[in-house]
């Protein structure tokens, strides 16, 4: 998982806006050319795109830190009714501009610039006028104070006291911000999963002062150590008056259903996938992979239950419960192996460094020197996701990438531990260091941020990145790692049922209104996840929506892809030369890279 997931947007040929130092893209190759490009109206697509993406950080301040824009790192988002209404002025003012230009005489990277740009601007559009989060979804809130002084604090992109200064401004516009939640949330609208789950995460701000404020605090002094312990206190208050209004008022009060419904979803779906396949074909497509990897789940269990004493029947056409218990058999074999409780951060750690040697010896693709680093996700993040891979922004070279992983938390019980350990074997974790870092998210984030041009980097594609992340387990598993062994393999296939079910559920609850029981149905038996990891996704498919396919459609086009270059090239076909090639194009959705890949059309 993607910390910050943002759709790609344009990228330009030359960038001169005090991003980072100017350069000449150097775009991938292509055979294929509009024949009637013209270098006024590449240009002028170059332009709008320059002046989007530097009013755009501007009016999106912790977002621009993250990315490495550090012009406003004292600056907060705006979420007032004026602060939103600069963002669709500002957006409608870019998409008119884009209404005139004349897509058919763009080079053919412009002609993707061009879609993603207007995808994303008028996807900016609708999430304030339509979907309006800012009134119903008060993680909005969490997530911008949190990331204010994280995005400013969690890496060295300037001396220490340069950045708690920069700190200590953002500190003092929280209250201002927790004050535009309190004025624009209604209490009908909030679903009440999203409440409390923010009133959990909102004590986390002030682990944030104690993990990078206090102990760096003697670095200042004078007026600047005096402002920096006034805007802590500022903060320690504003922290304890909103949790008392989140537990008084609006957990109470949250009166809103989750659900998004069936024509927001789609609407949404679009704007976030920015792909081909429509909700129908994403669940038509998904249960057919439904079956046809539990078949070959049951493939592998006949293997490594062959001969075992008290093995379940393993007939040649099983009945569908006679596949569940061999399958759960065989699953049991790989739960077995797993690290304790308080171990999980340093066996990840293990298992990332032989992800990364398997993937350079094997050639599969190349592979940066760029650090990464497993952490503790920080508190103000926990409760939607286990792991998560936080690139450092495209305009920061040289920094690290973390690889956060949620530890168990202290008042489960030992029961609760055991189900989630179940989940998190140790072939699982394997697999999570090759999703969240080698060679999923952190070498992709790494080719793309040195890929096409820094736009591009800077607002890579969900779609093409999870998608990525997934097709990369697949990877691992063919060309044998762990030593070819079958229940890695299972496991794997595991992982990626997860990935189906993800797609399922995610229209299921939103569309279909499941209850809760249909989810876990799902996810249980048919996607044989264990009951804390499923209680987890549940919550998970509550609070967000339209985020949870973009695995599944992401991996799906990785696969289509492949197999059409694969068919093209024939023996020519060599697997890190694709991967490069794939990855060298920054990361726009897949159905664009693989346009220029084939030299067809642009869509």
């Amino acid at each position: 998982m993607l910390r910050v997931r943002v759709s790609s947007i344009a990228s330009v040929l030359l960038l001169c806006i005090g991003l980072t130092a100017c350069k000449p893209a150097t775009p991938p190759a292509s055979t294929t050319e509009t024949a009637t490009s013209d270098a006024a109206t590449d240009a002028r697509l170059n332009e709008i795109s320059r002046r989007w993406l530097e009013g755009w950080l501007a009016l999106n301040p912790v977002i621009a830190t993250q990315m490495g824009k550090h012009d406003y790192d004292r600056e907060l988002d705006d979420l007032s009714a004026a602060g939103r209404q600069k963002l669709v002025d500002f957006s409608r003012q870019i998409l008119a501009e884009l209404e005139t230009v004349d897509v058919t005489k763009l080079s053919r990277e412009n002609q993707i610039d061009a879609a993603i740009l207007r995808n994303q601007v008028r996807g900016d559009i609708w999430g304030t006028e339509t979907l309006q989060s800012w009134a119903w979804d008060p993680q909005v809130y969490g997530a911008l104070a949190g990331g204010a002084i994280y995005n400013v604090m969690a890496r060295e992109f300037a001396p220490v006291p340069q950045r708690l200064e920069s700190a200590s401004a953002r500190m003092q516009k929280i209250p201002r911000l927790f004050e535009q939640m309190r004025a624009n949330l209604d209490l009908a609208r909030v679903p009440k999963i999203h409440a409390e789950t923010v009133a959990k995460q909102n004590g986390g701000l002030l682990s944030l002062i104690d993990t990078f404020i206090t102990p760096n605090a003697d670095q200042l002094q004078g007026d600047q150590r005096r402002a920096l312990d006034e805007s802590v206190a500022t903060l320690r208050k504003a922290v304890a008056e909103q949790q008392k209004w989140l537990d008084t008022v609006l957990v109470p009060g949250a009166k809103g259903d989750f659900r998004i419904g069936q024509k927001l979803y789609d609407e949404k779906l679009q704007f976030s996938l920015n792909a081909s396949l429509s909700r129908q074909e994403i669940r038509q497509r998904a249960e057919a992979e439904l079956k046809r990897v539990r078949d070959e789940m049951y493939a592998v269990a006949q293997t490594v239950l062959k001969d075992r004493q008290g093995a379940p029947a393993l007939p040649a056409s099983p009945t569908a419960e006679e596949q569940q218990k061999a399958i759960e058999a065989a699953l049991e074999l790989g739960y077995a192996d797993r690290p304790e409780r308080n171990k999980v951060a340093d066996f990840a750690r293990e298992t990332l460094a032989e992800a990364t040697k398997f993937t350079r010896e094997h050639n599969l693709v190349t592979v940066p020197d760029a650090p990464v680093k497993v952490i503790l996700m920080p508190e103000f993040q926990r409760g939607v996701a286990v792991a998560y891979c936080d690139s450092p922004g495209p305009l920061d070279k040289g920094l690290d990438t973390y690889y956060a992983i949620s530890p168990i938390p202290d008042d489960w019980s030992q029961a609760q531990a055991d189900s989630f350990l179940r989940e998190y074997n140790s072939r699982m974790i394997h697999l999570m260091s090759i999703h969240e870092a080698v060679p999923g998210h952190y070498l992709e984030g790494a080719h793309s941020t040195d890929a096409y041009s820094t736009l591009r980097s800077v607002l890579r594609s969900g779609v093409f990145a999870e998608g990525w992340a997934v097709y990369t387990e697949d990877v691992m598993a063919d060309a044998g790692y762990l030593n070819g062994d079958p229940l890695f393999r299972l496991i794997q296939l595991k992982f990626y049922l997860r990935t189906i079910a993800n797609a399922i559920l995610d229209q299921g609850v939103h569309v279909d209104n499941w209850s809760r029981e249909q989810a876990m149905q799902l996810m249980t038996r048919d996607t044989f996840q264990q009951e804390r990891e499923a209680a987890g996704k549940w919550v998970r498919a509550q609070l967000t929506s339209a985020q949870l396919p973009t695995y599944f459609v992401g991996a799906q086009e990785h696969f289509d892809m492949r197999k059409a270059v694969e068919q093209k090239l024939g023996d020519k076909f060599d697997v890190k030369a694709y991967h490069d090639k794939v990855l060298s194009y920054g990361a726009p959705p897949v159905r664009f890279v693989r346009e220029m890949m084939l030299d067809e059309p642009i869509g």
